[in-house]
């Protein structure tokens, strides 16, 4: 519902490279997989109907923050090209398929709409699934707060796109949870789990395999998220997984996956070729250059992953960041102080990784991309972060501060729901009359009105915002309850044990 309301609150083609995918997903199931070149094209061009025709004044108010949204033309205008380029064109075609068949039916800006609307429900089966596994354990009482993140705005305004990123960090977030969940079964100890493995399974392949596919670089983030999963997943574990025969249906699947995304990649040359200078900065530069730039970016990255909308034109101030910093800094916090030494490495692990390997991968193409990276690729290893946190503390080691969980989920939840709403009503303001016009002016002088209408809009999304911040807050008070039973049980054990 969220996701759905930021497909309708933002203009079309407003989000980054909206444009480019929404092309190649209505030629893509006309047959044209690839689209194809013609004299003087930079990129591949895709034969379009006539409901679909693209006129670049659709974006005329892209990178003027100060022009609302109102000087655009529709879907569809009779000065549109219907031979319009796309440079996501040899992207890997999976996601487009599940998300663009209502282009055949449906065309125009209602078209761009409804195919949002379908990204946004496909993204959620995963953020469903994070949190079913999140909470299938005996032991969860900080994980409806940690995977609460994945509602911050960035990932849910993504979501609600017509652009594979959304659904590649919804894809991650599950695997976040899943894998070390699965991981438990495997556990000599066998903690108590309360979804069957072979479910567990299904959830980790699909979201590997969707993972794998979003993007280019999809295998070897996959292959990073499942190293930093082993990691927390403990190595007992982790050779209980691979000394089951039945695992290795599974991570065939998984392996044929990942496969058919690097042959794809290498086949389609979907990644980025040799740029010129005026492209993007650093290009040419060595590999130590880029890795001592992209860490000088760290701060900017974080900044550009949680409120950085529209193609950068639509960033938030920097005092709209202090709930979604407040609510970050209280889960940190808590966890560096309640963990013990390998709790904290660990931790320390992934969070390094969420800045070292982006740093990393970049520096590597640097010379013939320069800096093409943004925060938003990063979300998927950020969210990461958050759900170890979540994670360890809900062990052994986070027993002192139990008490603080069903309290910190309610007000960890309103404070990422309450930086969504800010940022869902600035980000309105911007293309309902412009970042300078008075915020009177939304009231006496709208030049844009969204679908349903701005007012309205914003009143849905409150009323959902705190919906959500009541189920997360609730959940998290019943996983508390019936983790004390456990806990119980557990020091009842362990007494038992010291006097024999």
């Amino acid at each position: 519902m969220l996701s759905t309301l930021w497909s309708l609150a933002s203009p079309i083609f407003s989000v980054p490279d909206e444009n480019a995918h929404v092309i190649k997903a209505v030629g893509q199931l006309r047959g044209e997989l690839v689209g194809h070149f013609e004299p003087d094209a930079r990129h591949p061009v895709f034969n379009l109907p006539a409901g679909w025709s693209v006129s670049p004044q659709i974006q005329c108010f892209v990178y003027h923050p100060e022009v609302p949204a109102s000087c655009g033309v529709e879907i569809g205008d009779p000065d549109g090209a219907t031979s319009p380029s796309s440079w996501v064109a040899r992207y890997n075609p999976l996601y487009y398929y599940v998300i663009g068949w209502p282009s055949l039916f449906v065309d125009g800006s209602a078209g761009v709409y409804i195919l949002r609307i379908l990204s946004a429900l496909f993204g959620s089966v995963f953020l469903a699934w994070a949190y079913q596994t999140a909470v299938a354990g005996a032991r969860a009482r900080w994980m409806p707060f940690a995977v609460a993140f994945a509602a911050s705005p960035m990932i849910i305004y993504l979501l609600g796109s017509v652009n594979p990123n959304g659904v590649e960090i919804a894809s991650a977030v599950a695997l976040w949870t899943a894998l070390p969940r699965l991981l438990q079964t495997f556990h000599p100890a066998r903690p108590a789990v309360n979804l069957p493995r072979w479910y567990l399974w299904v959830i980790v392949t699909v979201a590997s395999a969707v993972l794998a596919n979003a993007r280019a670089l999809g295998p070897l983030w996959l292959l990073v998220v499942v190293l930093l999963c082993f990691l927390v997943g403990g190595w007992s574990s982790v050779r209980g997984l691979f000394t089951n025969r039945r695992s290795y249906l599974w991570l065939t699947v998984i392996a044929v996956t990942g496969l058919f995304s690097v042959l794809w990649t290498l086949g389609g040359g979907s990644l980025s070729g040799q740029a010129e200078k005026a492209d993007a900065p650093l290009v040419g530069a060595s590999f130590p250059t880029g890795v001592v730039y992209m860490l000088r970016l760290t701060v900017p990255f974080l900044k550009q992953a949680v409120g950085y909308f529209g193609w950068f034109d639509a960033s938030l101030p920097d005092v709209a960041f202090w709930p979604i910093v407040a609510a970050s800094a209280i889960l940190l916090v808590l966890a560096v102080t309640a963990l013990d030494r390998r709790g904290v490495l660990t931790l320390a692990t992934v969070s390094l990784s969420a800045i070292l390997v982006p740093a990393l991968v970049q520096a590597y193409g640097v010379a013939s991309t320069g800096i093409i990276w943004q925060g938003r690729y990063g979300l998927f290893l950020y969210l990461g972060v958050a759900v170890v946190a979540g994670w360890l503390l809900s062990g052994p080691a986070g027993d002192r501060l139990a008490f603080l969980a069903p309290r910190v989920t309610w007000i960890g939840a309103a404070l990422i729901l309450l930086y969504g709403a800010v940022a869902f009503a600035l980000v309105l303001r911007r293309y309902v009359t412009g970042s300078e016009a008075l915020p009177s002016a939304m009231w006496s002088d709208p030049q844009w009105q969204p679908p349903l209408g701005w007012p309205a809009l914003c009143l849905l999304f409150g009323v959902v915002s705190v919906g959500f911040v009541l189920w997360v807050g609730l959940l998290g008070q019943s996983v508390a309850r019936q983790e004390q039973s456990v806990v119980r049980d557990e020091r009842a054990a362990l007494a038992g044990s010291k006097k024999h």
